[in-house]
């Protein structure tokens, strides 16, 4: 894979299913574009971490989805179950904080901002609600750092394949 592009957005989003079908609509083949819950997101890093780990699942063999898409939301989730990495990190109704996702694409940047306002801001973590999306203790933030901590979960799920 090349050309991973992480992008900031907000927006309203009024219908999951409209907006996934117009995200659909927008791709092109061989593209990816993925939106998460920013809010559950601690960093830039962190998502570039979990589609790393994707990818590199994909070319292992040893991916839980069948889709790049899902695996993504899997890996930046750090969880197993695709119900929960959605639940943390899907689409919902009302006004978000949104992190897009963007595999080989050329354009999909001026595209998305048709739709919504590109807003990096989103990145900037609220640490008290990720401790309790995350389920961290306090034990773990005295020795690393929230995103650290998050990074490391996404990774032992490799290890613990």
């Amino acid at each position: 894979m090349s050309n991973i592009q992480i992008l900031g957005l907000k927006g309203t989003i009024d219908s999951i299913d409209e907006t996934l079908n117009l995200i659909d609509s927008i791709k092109e083949d061989g593209e990816i574009i993925q939106l998460l819950n920013a809010d559950s997101i601690a960093s830039k890093n962190h998502v570039i971490h979990g589609v790393n780990q994707a990818i590199l699942s994909f070319d292992r063999g040893e991916n839980l989805a069948k889709d790049l898409s899902v695996e993504i939301a899997l890996r930046c989730s750090a969880q197993r179950q695709i119900s929960k990495a959605f639940e943390l990190l899907g689409l919902k109704e009302g006004n978000m904080n949104l992190c897009a996702v963007i595999i080989n694409s050329k354009n999909q940047n001026s595209r998305l901002s048709e739709f919504f306002s590109v807003d990096d801001s989103v990145f900037i973590p609220d640490n008290e609600k990720l401790i309790e999306i995350y389920g961290i203790t306090d034990k773990e933030m005295e020795n690393i750092s929230l995103e650290d901590i998050i990074i490391d979960r996404i990774t032992k799920l490799t290890v613990n394949y």
